[in-house]
């Protein structure tokens, strides 16, 4: 496949990952203008059995990156965004199957909508649950609130959500799809940080940059979350360093009126509009 052919490249990492992989990798290799990027960081499982499999059936179309360990999220990723060559980029989360009109309807917003950075789908969970996956932007009373009324604030957002699409501070990055202009203006993900809130702080710099993350919840994309940053352990660790670092850099432990400041005093409210498609 030439470059100028990729339509999408999907970027998708593995980590110890065998029961997912194939849902995910199947769902996002139906169309043969799109390819595949995985890195697996340091599987001990049989996800490396899986991808080499995957490799063989996809040829060109599929591309494997093998480390020897577990560099994190933004290192590993960064070394697919700097290989692939697709006009539009999705970051996919191992753990997440895409139904087939699901990226059409994401694709969608970006000849409509040219300051669109990121589209985001409604993530809902293998026993249909609504997953919280976009917020407003991270500061310590959110994330503290968020690691003790999580199911709550879940139970109330689905309860109120819209089918309307909307801006939002940000999204997990389980399932974003961007063009690559946007990547080639922001840059890659932060490799300060291992672990997360690396989503966070791109979707800060995607809006200081004059871009809007927008959340499409018409679209719903299975992701059979693990998410291992809410068990006790070294990924927890990672996470709370992770935020530390995100606070320090944008000046929002207390507050994150001065992100929201700083955009709308160079793009203006309309940034914060969306025509929906």
């Amino acid at each position: 496949m030439t470059a100028a052919a990729v339509r999408v490249s999907y970027i998708v990492l593995s980590r110890n990952s065998a029961r997912f992989l194939p849902n995910c990798l199947d769902s996002l290799s139906r169309d043969p203008g799109d390819d595949v990027w995985v890195v697996d960081n340091g599987s001990v499982d049989d996800s490396r059995a899986i991808l080499e499999s995957y490799q063989r059936d996809y040829g060109d179309r599929f591309h494997l990156v093998l480390l020897p360990e577990n560099v994190g999220t933004t290192v590993s990723r960064n070394i697919a965004l700097r290989e692939c060559r697709g006009s539009f980029i999705g970051i996919v989360d191992s753990d997440v199957a895409m139904p087939p009109e699901a990226v059409d309807a994401m694709l969608r917003w970006f000849p409509a909508s040219p300051r669109c950075g990121i589209v985001a789908p409604r993530l809902s969970r293998a026993d249909g649950s609504f997953q919280l996956s976009t917020d407003v932007f991270p500061t310590l009373s959110r994330k503290i609130h968020r690691a003790l009324r999580l199911k709550s604030l879940e139970r109330n957002a689905a309860s109120l959500a819209s089918s309307s699409p909307r801006t939002v501070d940000y999204a997990i990055s389980a399932c974003w799809l961007m063009p690559r202009r946007v990547v080639q203006e922001v840059g890659l993900l932060d490799e300060e940080i291992f672990y997360s809130p690396e989503d966070a702080d791109y979707c800060v710099r995607v809006w200081k940059a004059g871009y809007q993350i927008v959340y499409d919840p018409r679209i719903d994309v299975l992701h059979d979350a693990q998410e291992i940053s809410r068990r006790p352990g070294r990924a927890a660790w990672l996470h709370a360093k992770g935020l530390l670092y995100y606070f320090r850099k944008h000046g929002c432990l207390l507050s994150a009126s001065g992100i929201r400041r700083e955009v709308r005093e160079k793009y203006g409210d309309g940034l914060f509009t969306v025509a929906v498609v």
